[in-house]
């Protein structure tokens, strides 16, 4: 059984989708929903979903081994990124090789880096006239938005589009494809150890 740690910020939406996704599965598991914000509405989600939570802080990802122990704890084999904020320390992405992935949502590399998240992203999307956006999943580094990028699903951007619509269609590739590439590197990287 391959357990995940499902990281986020804010409402959890993603990491709903994500847990529901794999709930039947005999191989693959939501083991664990970790924030950096403990008043972060993914909290509330997870005692829905009958999922252990862990609320941390910024110094205890940067400056302690705590975030890394707690995965321990766990036995967790892969992380996954869903709207999580913070960069990912360099303790984390050498424990977890190839085995923390992100969802960012435009088109990487437009729209990517610090502080490029959520509405920023969309605004920037409306701002810039761009005629398509979309999400990319990639391996997580060192650096915000740079590491290899997995896959990418594209979704038109119109005159009539604002920057909540634009939101609206991204959300939905989101939904639509996150799990099933979770799912599909997983089962790759299990082939590949």
């Amino acid at each position: 059984m391959t357990r995940i740690a499902i990281f986020a910020s804010g409402s959890g939406s993603n990491a709903e989708k994500i847990t529901e996704y794999f709930r039947s599965n005999n191989q693959i598991t939501v083991s664990l929903i970790l924030t950096n914000n403990p008043k972060a509405y993914v909290l509330e989600r997870a005692k829905k979903l009958r999922v252990p939570a862990v609320a941390f802080s910024r110094d205890d990802l940067r400056n302690t081994n705590k975030v890394l122990d707690i995965l321990r704890e766990y036995q967790i084999d892969f992380v996954v990124l869903a709207g999580f904020l913070l960069l990912v320390p360099e303790n984390l992405v050498e424990t977890y090789p190839g085995r923390i992935i992100n969802i960012h949502p435009a088109l990487l590399p437009k729209f990517g880096g610090k502080g490029m998240y959520g509405d920023n992203v969309h605004q920037a999307v409306k701002s810039a006239g761009e005629r398509e956006t979309g999400i990319s999943i990639h391996y997580v580094n060192n650096k915000y938005d740079e590491g290899e990028i997995i896959f990418q699903a594209k979704c038109p951007v119109t005159e009539e589009d604002t920057a909540e619509t634009v939101a609206d269609k991204v959300h939905q590739l989101e939904y639509q494809h996150y799990p099933q590439v979770i799912e599909s590197v997983i089962n790759n990287s299990i082939k590949n150890l």
